[in-house]
């Protein structure tokens, strides 16, 4: 899911009869001549649970509260830019596994999905990454303190675990990943008889039908995040525990050189783009290249690359991007925090020794020792940029297929006329644009779409013969916007995995011998987000400190049975900085009173 979106939020629609309107929200805008405060929490249906603890737990706290839930993601986001809340239930995951993607967006000045503006809190996310062990977690300790204890511009919930659902019966759930950052791996996925990998389809599950794009760049939510991830090679990848690796990327090797500024990337040559005809995929025959890199990475850092640029902050501590064709330059340059040179390093385990730098992909071949190597610049020592190019905005595209299909000005750009790289309208059956244009580098393609699933074939010419060569031919992405639906279905067989099942919902998987349950460590949490503009709340820190101290965290980890754990930030998934949040009801009082003063 700047950014995955993010936030991200499992779009579950739900009972409408659930929803509340403005007008019968409007009594949140009370002021203190009414005695007890009136806090309005914003949420959608899915999260009606947590919503009912908030309240619960700020009325025993001395506060009246407006609930006012939103059936789906649409109209809570709707609600939350009009600015219709006091606190609005948000989560965040950070699926890049590191710890500024957890903060800039949220937080900074500016930031995709920042309402917060402050110099303070934007000089401590900078600092912080640029720093790394020790260091790092004292600056994001301090980071913590300002933004929750300070100025309690949040107030967080818990962090959530993973909980995958697989139908054993068919699926091996040995190649079944459950990555704690990355996406949904597909291509390890294996039926158990393997003879059906070529000819029946795995069947995943997603809430969401409506997709953001399928240009990597415009979309970091939970409608495109695992479809791009799976439709675009990137320069490294994260491991199940967010270790940043070039394995099954279209680099052999990465090397960070001394200083932590000049990040080198040596080149595949077993990868082409995939196309769709007659509703097949093929080869194209056009190299996955350096070239593509560049062009792909430097609009990725460009705001105004293309119109409603969602992801360009994640990048925007890439300098420069370029190809390298002097070896010297390699030999000359050493690893940080080593005496190795960087050539040794991109040396490692390929097909033949480098000879020369290929100066463009026409003249690639590995096998005969001329290689391609890219090189990203950052300003300032920042090591997360590695981080940031295993997120599915990282994908590379084909610079010849998107500038083709991009020839309107951005600037002017009209949804109703232009057609943009990656509109789903292009694959979506019916719809008057329909004519799949997508390139894809990765293990698979989208061929169409419709209200009830995409449908996704294997890149004909993605590492052939190789262990990632992906295993089973068809994928089908059934929409099903009701977890619970969802779970049914899984039980049913009528889909293979569901990648997030209920906590409340463990023990039917468990006890269903045709299932399996795999469970891994997260980086979601859930938090409230204080509204910074137009309330009381956005003006009195001692109010949000008094609905901050409000929060038992230990009260949500009962409910749902010991499966969530305590947060501070975004950032304890990824730091422990030591800092705990403890619900104090005396120092609430002390708030109010300081309040109403």
């Amino acid at each position: 899911m700047k950014r995955l979106l993010v936030f991200l939020f499992i779009a579950v629609l739900a009972l409408a009869g659930c929803v509340q309107t403005k007008t019968e929200v409007e009594g949140s805008k009370d002021s203190k001549e009414k005695g007890k405060k009136t806090i309005e929490v914003l949420g959608m249906a899915a999260s009606e649970e947590d919503m009912n603890i908030v309240r619960d737990q700020l009325v025993k706290n001395g506060f009246d509260v407006k609930l006012n839930i939103q059936p789906d993601y649409g109209s809570f986001s709707a609600q939350k830019d009009a600015g219709n809340y006091d606190l609005a239930l948000s989560s965040w995951t950070t699926v890049t596994g590191n710890p500024d993607y957890a903060v800039r967006g949220l937080f900074k000045t500016g930031g995709d999905y920042s309402i917060v503006s402050d110099s303070k809190l934007d000089a401590l996310i900078e600092e912080a990454s640029t720093l790394s062990g020790d260091e790092a977690t004292a600056k994001y300790k301090e980071l913590e303190q300002h933004l929750v204890f300070d100025q309690a511009y949040i107030a967080p919930l818990y962090i959530s675990n993973k909980y995958q659902g697989i139908y054993s019966e068919l699926v091996n759930p040995k190649t079944v990943h459950l990555p704690k950052s990355r996406a949904q791996v597909w291509e390890n996925i294996e039926f158990i008889d393997s003879s059906k990998n070529a000819t029946e389809p795995l069947i995943l599950h997603q809430t969401i039908n409506s997709l953001t794009s399928l240009d990597p760049i415009k979309g970091n939510d939970g409608s495109i995040n695992t479809l791009n991830t799976n439709m675009y090679v990137r320069l490294v990848n994260l491991t199940d525990t967010d270790e940043v690796v070039s394995d099954g990327s279209l680099s052999y090797n990465h090397a960070s050189a001394e200083g932590n500024q000049e990040y080198y990337f040596i080149l595949r040559d077993d990868l082409n783009f995939a196309a769709v005809k007659d509703g097949a995929a093929v080869d194209t025959g056009e190299l996955v290249s350096a070239e593509d890199v560049v062009f792909s990475l430097n609009r990725a850092k460009n705001p105004k690359s293309v119109p409603d640029h969602r992801t360009y902050s994640l990048h925007e501590n890439i300098e420069t991007v370029e190809i390298v064709s002097d070896l010297a330059e390699l030999q000359k340059k050493k690893v940080a925090g080593s005496d190795q040179s960087v050539l040794d390093a991109l040396s490692q385990n390929l097909p033949a020794s480098v000879t020369q730098l290929a100066k463009d992909k026409g003249t690639v071949n590995n096998a005969a020792g001329a290689y391609q190597v890219v090189k990203i610049t950052t300003p300032t020592p920042f090591p997360q940029v590695l981080n940031y190019l295993a997120h599915q905005s990282g994908g590379i595209v084909s610079e010849k297929q998107v500038t083709s299909i991009n020839t309107y000005d951005v600037a002017s750009y009209n949804p109703d006329k232009d057609i943009a790289y990656g509109d789903q309208a292009t694959v979506t059956e019916g719809t008057a644009t329909y004519n799949n244009h997508l390139y894809a580098s990765g293990p698979y393609i989208l061929i169409k779409k419709n209200d009830y699933e995409a449908q996704f074939v294997k890149n004909p010419a993605y590492r052939v013969g190789s262990e990632y060569e992906p295993k089973i031919a068809k994928i089908n992405v059934r929409f099903i916007a009701d977890n619970d639906s969802a779970l049914s279905a899984l039980r049913n067989g009528e889909i293979h995995v569901l990648q997030s099942v209920p906590e409340t919902k463990l023990d039917i998987v468990k006890s269903d011998t045709k299932l399996t349950l795999n469970t891994a460590d997260s980086n979601a949490v859930s938090y409230l987000q204080m509204n910074t503009s137009g309330r009381t709340v956005s003006d009195s820190v001692d109010l949000r400190k008094a609905i901050l101290y409000s929060i038992n965290q230990n009260e949500f980890i009962s409910y749902y049975q010991g499966n969530k754990k305590p947060s501070v930030s975004t950032v304890s998934p990824l730091i422990n900085t030591g800092l705990k949040l403890e619900a104090d009801s005396k120092k609430v009082k002390e708030y109010l009173k300081a309040y109403n003063d």
